[in-house]
């Protein structure tokens, strides 16, 4: 996360399967602590709504559509293929428009 003074800040969450028998795809997320893991609000409900064969990347969102985000595994995404994406994410009604891309590094901690 790229804080007010352009420094970066690591933040962590921890992920669960929305139905321990139902699909891989949806997801609790609480970024809250541990301890308040028992709270049923700090729990988000996300959803994988497109994944690269190869993993590479995916792009998550919630059943509101509220929210989006793109992720990859490397620093940079080729243009094409973000584009692509782009353009399943708006067949899907996401507002891409309000997406911000954000700088990468290697080996930010």
């Amino acid at each position: 996360v790229e804080k007010a003074d352009s420094s970066l800040a690591v933040v962590e969450g921890v992920a669960r399967k929305k139905d321990s028998k139902g699909s891989n795809a949806k997801l609790e997320v609480r970024f809250a602590p541990s301890w308040l893991g028992w709270v049923p609000f700090v729990w988000g409900t996300y959803w994988i709504i497109d994944l690269a064969p190869d993993y590479s990347n995916a792009a998550v969102g919630d059943p509101s559509r509220k929210y989006l985000w793109i992720l990859s595994r490397s620093p940079e995404m080729d243009r094409n293929t973000y584009d692509a994406i782009l353009g399943r994410l708006k067949n899907m009604g996401y507002d891409t428009d309000k997406l911000i891309t954000t700088r990468q590094e290697r080996n930010a901690q």
